[in-house]
C-alpha cells in the first residue's frame, strides 16, 4: 500500500510540524518532546494531560482544546511516549493545582506513564492517573484492569476535561473520571487490516469474506474470527456482548458514539447505528447524544466500534459543558475558558520548568535529557567497525570491550528489524522491530561517543539510559533496564568478569520484574531473561564465553517456551490460547542480545 508519506523515519516528525502548522492558532509544540501543548490554558486548575502511540488520529492531540486536554504526548506509531516525554509535557501545563493523566491501558503506555509520573513526584508534582479500560471484548469482567482502552477515550476524556475546568480538586477530578471510565463499554471488529508506515506488509492477514470480531486498536487479533456479517447481523452480536457487561435498564440514559476505525465511511458508520438505535429503543434505553465519526483509528483499517456511555446526573453535567478542537466539539464556546490578557498563555505556562533528578526504583537519581526521536532512520543502517582489544576469546571486558560489544549488539538488532516485526504482527501490533530498532541506533549514536570512556558500568549504563528515554512503548522501559538498572549505582570499574556481567543482569532481571510484574510463563521477554540469567549464575565460574554461551542457549530455549504459553501482558493478553504457538518478539530479542553477546567474545564478529 503506497503512504502518502516522505520517509518512514520521519513520519511522526513531520505529521506534528504538519498539524502544529495547520492548527497553531490553537496549539504548539513542546520545544524538546513530542507533546503537543494548548496556547490558551485556563488558569488554577488540574492539568488534563492525555497520550499514546501516533498512527490514531485525531485521538491523541486531537483532543486537546477547550474543555478537553491541557496538553498531549504523543509517541510514535502505535508506541506510547517515553517517560521524558510524558514528564517534560506534562510539567510544561502543571499550574500548581497537580496533573491528572488519561491514556489507554496498555503495557507500554502503564509503564512509562507510571515512571514520568514519578519523575513529576520527585518535583514536587502531584499526580494521578485513570486508564482507560472500555474494551469489553478483550477480558471478562473479573480482570477489568486487563482491558484495552479504545474508543471509549472520547468520552473519558470529554468528562475529565470538563472536571477539569470546573475547578474540582484533583482527587475529585480521578473520582469522576474512574466513573465515565467505568461507564464506558465499546466492542470493536475489523473488516480490513492496517499497515504501518515503512512495512510492507499488513500488520495482520484478513482473508477475504472474514472478520476480526474484538479487534486492539494496534492490530491485536481479536477474540473471534468469523465469516462476513451483514451489518445488522453484526451490530446485533456486538449490542448484545455490550449488554452483558454495561448493566444498562430499561430508562437509563447513554451516548453513542459509532468509530470507524480509519477506512470505514460515514455511510457505514450511520448504517451500523440505525441498527443500535432500534436495540436501545426496543430495551426502553434513552439517547442523550449520539456520534458517527472516526475519532479513534488505526491507519487505514477497515471497520467499526460501537462505545455505550451511561449517564447519570453527575456525568451528564459534565457531558453537556461545552468543549472545542479542530476535531472534537461540543456545546457553545461563548464564555468558556479564561485566558491570559491578549489572548496567549503567560510565559509560565508556554515553557517547560528547569531540569530536575529523579529517583526511581532500580534506577537511583538519572539526569532528565532532550528526548531525541525514536523513530527508525532507514538511512543509518551502516554497520560500525568493530574493534576487540584482543585476538581469540576474551576471558573479561574493558570499558572499551563493553562499548564495543553493545555498538556490534545494536547493528545485529537493527539488521533483524523485519524478523522481529514479523514475529510481534503474529499476535502483536507489529512495532517491536521499529521500535527496537529505533532505540538500538540511539544507544548506538551514544555509545559512538563514549570513545575513552574507562567505567565498563556507565557504557552499560549510558546505553540502556538512551535507550529507555526515546525508545517508548514497554519496550523502552524494559529493555533500557536491561542495560541500565544492573549497572546503575555500581562502584566503577575498568574491567568486567563473568561474575560481573551475571551480577549485573540478575539486578536488571528484579528491576525488570519489580517493574513489569511479568513472571516465567506469562509469554514476555522475562522467559528468556530469566533462564539467561540463572545460566550465567550456575556457569559463571567457567569464564565469559562458556558463561554467556550458555546464556545463550537458555534463552533460545525460552523463547521456543513462549510458543506454548497464553499471553498475561502486553496486546496479546486479549487473544488467550490464541496467542498459544506463536513466539514471543521481545523475548526473540533477548535471546539475539545474548547470541551478540557470546558472539562478540568469541570473535565471531
Amino acid at each position: 500500500m503506497r503512504k502518502i508519506i516522505n520517509s518512514p523515519e520521519h513520519v511522526v516528525s513531520e505529521m506534528m510540524e504538519g498539524y502544529i502548522s495547520a492548527y497553531g492558532r490553537y496549539y504548539e509544540k513542546h520545544p524538546e518532546v513530542n507533546g503537543v501543548l494548548l496556547k490558551q490554558r485556563r488558569k488554577d486548575k488540574v492539568a488534563l494531560v492525555v497520550g499514546g502511540g501516533s498512527g490514531h488520529e485525531p485521538m491523541f492531540s486531537g483532543f486537546v482544546g477547550k474543555g478537553l486536554a491541557d496538553a498531549a504526548a504523543c509517541g510514535n506509531i502505535f508506541a506510547s511516549p517515553d517517560p521524558n516525554t510524558v514528564y517534560e509535557t506534562a510539567k510544561t501545563v502543571d499550574q500548581g493545582k497537580g496533573v491528572l493523566f488519561v491514556y489507554g491501558c496498555y503495557a507500554g503506555d502503564n509503564l512509562n506513564f507510571d515512571m514520568g509520573e514519578e519523575f513529576l513526584n520527585g518535583d514536587g508534582i502531584s499526580t494521578a492517573h485513570v486508564r482507560v479500560q472500555d474494551d469489553v471484548a478483550s477480558a471478562p469482567r473479573d480482570r477489568m484492569e486487563d482491558r484495552r482502552g479504545i474508543a471509549g477515550d472520547v468520552f473519558v476524556i470529554k468528562i475529565a476535561g470538563a472536571a477539569c475546568d470546573k475547578g474540582l480538586s484533583l482527587e475529585e477530578v480521578t473520582r469522576v473520571t474512574e466513573k465515565a471510565r467505568d461507564n464506558t463499554k465499546t466492542i470493536g471488529v475489523a473488516t480490513a487490516p492496517a499497515q504501518l508506515p515503512g512495512i510492507d506488509k499488513p500488520i495482520f492477514e484478513l482473508p477475504e469474506g472474514e472478520i476480526e470480531y474484538g479487534m486492539g486498536l494496534h492490530g491485536e487479533r481479536g477474540v473471534l474470527r468469523t465469516t462476513w456479517q451483514e451489518a445488522d447481523v453484526l451490530v446485533e452480536k456486538m449490542y448484545a456482548q455490550i449488554m452483558e457487561d454495561a448493566e444498562l435498564a430499561p430508562g437509563d440514559e447513554v451516548c453513542v458514539l459509532v468509530n470507524g476505525l480509519g477506512a470505514a465511511t460515514i455511510t457505514e458508520l450511520a448504517i451500523a447505528y440505525r441498527k443500535v438505535k432500534k436495540l436501545l429503543d426496543k430495551d426502553g434505553i434513552r439517547v442523550h447524544d449520539a456520534d458517527l465519526n472516526s475519532y479513534c483509528t488505526s491507519q487505514e483499517m477497515g471497520g467499526f466500534s460501537i462505545t455505550l456511555f451511561k449517564l447519570d446526573e453527575e456525568l451528564k453535567e459534565y457531558y453537556d459543558m461545552p468543549c472545542y478542537s479542530p476535531f472534537y466539539a461540543k456545546g457553545e464556546l461563548v464564555g468558556n475558558a479564561t485566558v491570559s490578557p491578549g489572548g496567549k498563555a503567560d510565559k509560565e505556562d508556554a515553557e517547560p520548568g528547569n531540569k530536575a533528578s529523579w529517583r526511581t526504583p532500580g534506577y537511583g537519581d538519572v539526569k532528565t535529557a532532550v528526548s531525541d526521536e525514536s523513530e527508525f532512520d532507514e538511512r543509518d543502517t551502516k554497520a560500525a567497525e568493530i574493534v576487540r582489544s584482543k585476538e581469540g576469546i576474551l576471558t573479561e571486558l574493558s570499558a572499551a570491550d563493553a562499548r564495543n560489544m553493545l555498538i556490534y549488539i545494536a547493528d545485529k538488532i537493527i539488521a533483524k528489524k523485519l524478523y522481529l516485526t514479523e514475529i510481534d504482527s503474529a499476535i502483536g501490533d507489529g512495532d517491536h522491530g521499529i521500535g527496537m530498532a529505533g532505540g538500538m541506533q540511539k544507544a548506538k549514536k551514544k555509545l559512538l561517543g563514549m570513545e575513552g570512556e574507562e567505567n565498563a558500568y556507565a557504557v552499560f549504563e549510558e546505553a540502556g539510559k538512551a535507550m529507555l528515554l526515546s525508545m517508548g512503548g514497554a519496550s523502552g522501559v524494559i529493555f533500557g533496564s536491561l542495560y541500565l538498572a544492573g549497572a546503575k549505582g555500581a562502584e566503577p570499574k575498568q574491567v568486567l568478569t563473568a561474575a560481573d556481567l551475571a551480577g549485573m543482569e540478575r539486578k536488571s532481571l528484579q528491576a525488570i520484574q519489580e517493574r513489569g510484574r511479568a513472571q516465567v510463563g506469562d509469554k514476555t521477554m522475562v522467559d528468556a531473561l530469566a533462564p539467561a540469567v540463572e545460566a550465567m549464575e550456575k556457569e559463571a565460574y567457567k569464564g565469559l564465553f562458556e558463561m554467556l554461551k550458555a546464556a545463550e542457549a537458555a534463552a533460545a530455549q525460552g523463547v521456543e517456551d513462549t510458543k506454548k504459553y497464553q499471553a498475561k501482558f502486553g496486546r496479546a493478553k486479549s487473544l488467550m490460547e490464541r496467542a498459544v504457538g506463536y513466539q514471543d518478539a521481545g523475548a526473540t530479542s533477548v535471546w539475539l542480545i545474548f547470541e551478540g553477546m557470546r558472539e562478540f567474545v568469541e570473535g565471531a564478529v
